[in-house]
C-alpha cells in the first residue's frame, strides 16, 4: 500500500517525532509507514487521516495486486 504521509507531513512543515507525538506512536512507525515497510491498523489510519483533515483514501492508496491469468 503506498501512502502520502511524508508528502502530508511536509508540508506542514512537522518533524517525524512530532506527528508521532501526536498520534502516540513512535518516530519509528511513522517511519516504517513512510517507506511503505509497514501498513497502519485501521484504527492508525483513521487516527492519521483526522490528524491531517483529510480520508482515508487521500492518504492511502490501496493497489490490488494482479492475479496470473492462466
Amino acid at each position: 500500500m503506498k501512502n502520502r504521509l511524508e508528502e502530508l507531513r511536509k508540508e506542514r512543515g512537522i518533524r517525524q517525532e512530532e506527528l508521532a507525538a501526536a498520534l502516540h506512536v513512535s518516530r519509528q512507525t511513522i517511519g516504517s509507514l513512510e517507506n511503505g515497510r509497514y501498513n497502519p491498523s485501521i484504527l492508525l489510519a483513521f487516527k492519521i487521516a483526522r490528524y491531517f483533515e483529510k480520508s482515508i483514501e487521500e492518504i492511502f492508496v490501496y493497489e490490488e495486486e494482479k492475479e496470473d491469468e492462466d
